[in-house]
């Protein structure tokens, strides 16, 4: 199957503002702004995927974010260290992004929900149990490489696991979600049916090692679509963020 990959290159508005939470170029994240509905809703920060692989940035999570932001919700897209063989730089990144980040923007209601795509989604998935936000009540982990071995047996986007890891995914427990303790908050796993980058079955070994953790499952979607906000699967992806933010209404 042949995956569209056009929500990557499509164009966006731009952010609304862009922050700082260190020195590095990487450092950043950028901020979507919601109306008066965001005031009474959680800010959602969004660690987005590519494998852990310098090429792939921040950029191509833009028409997520402003579909969000659209939506109602107040979200900031963090960027963060991509270097092969260097895992400590990128979740080092990605703890002080979500320590620092709520704090400096406006127009939320002081709860926080992590969310991610694909090794983003590994990403939020680890500090949802390492290095939670304050405030954060749920994790909303996209089509996630959410177990590390399962993921490097499977030699996903041709070992791109060993190469993230810089050594087998057995030494390095401490980075694999399904292998940490339970996470703080709801977490919520929704993947696509159709995956073939990252199979089902990677979520649902972390459902299997987390049986407190929700996996939603999308048929008819594949990686992709769970980011894309013009594909079948994205009113699924508002409807698990709606129910993140108010579980009470559920």
């Amino acid at each position: 199957m042949t995956e569209d990959r056009s929500v990557l290159s499509r164009s966006a508005p731009a952010p609304d503002a862009t922050v700082r939470y260190g020195p590095l170029p990487e450092h950043v994240a950028d901020a979507w702004h919601g109306d008066t509905r965001a005031a009474a809703r959680p800010l959602v920060v969004f660690v987005h995927g590519g494998f852990w692989r310098p090429e792939y940035d921040r950029a191509h999570t833009h028409p997520l974010a402003a579909a969000i932001r659209d939506a109602g919700w107040t979200v900031c897209s963090i960027e963060y260290r991509r270097e092969p063989g260097r895992p400590e730089h990128t979740v080092r990144d990605v703890a002080e992004a979500l320590a620092a980040v709520p704090g400096a923007v406006e127009g939320h209601d002081g709860r926080v929900i992590v969310a991610g795509h694909s090794a983003g989604g590994h990403l939020a998935l680890w500090a949802a149990s390492a290095a939670p936000a304050p405030g954060q009540t749920g994790t909303l982990a996209l089509a996630p490489v959410a177990d590390l071995r399962l993921a490097e047996e499977l030699h996903l986007d041709d070992g791109a696991v060993a190469d993230f890891l810089g050594a087998e995914a057995a030494s390095r427990a401490d980075l694999d979600p399904a292998r940490l303790p339970a996470p703080a908050g709801t977490t919520v796993l929704l993947h696509g049916l159709l995956d073939e980058i990252v199979p089902v079955a990677v979520a649902e070994a972390y459902t299997a090692a987390h049986p407190g953790s929700r996996l939603v499952t999308v048929p008819g979607a594949a990686h992709f679509a769970v980011i894309d906000p013009l594909s079948a699967a994205w009113p699924v992806v508002l409807a698990e963020l709606e129910r993140l933010s108010f579980p009470a209404a559920v």
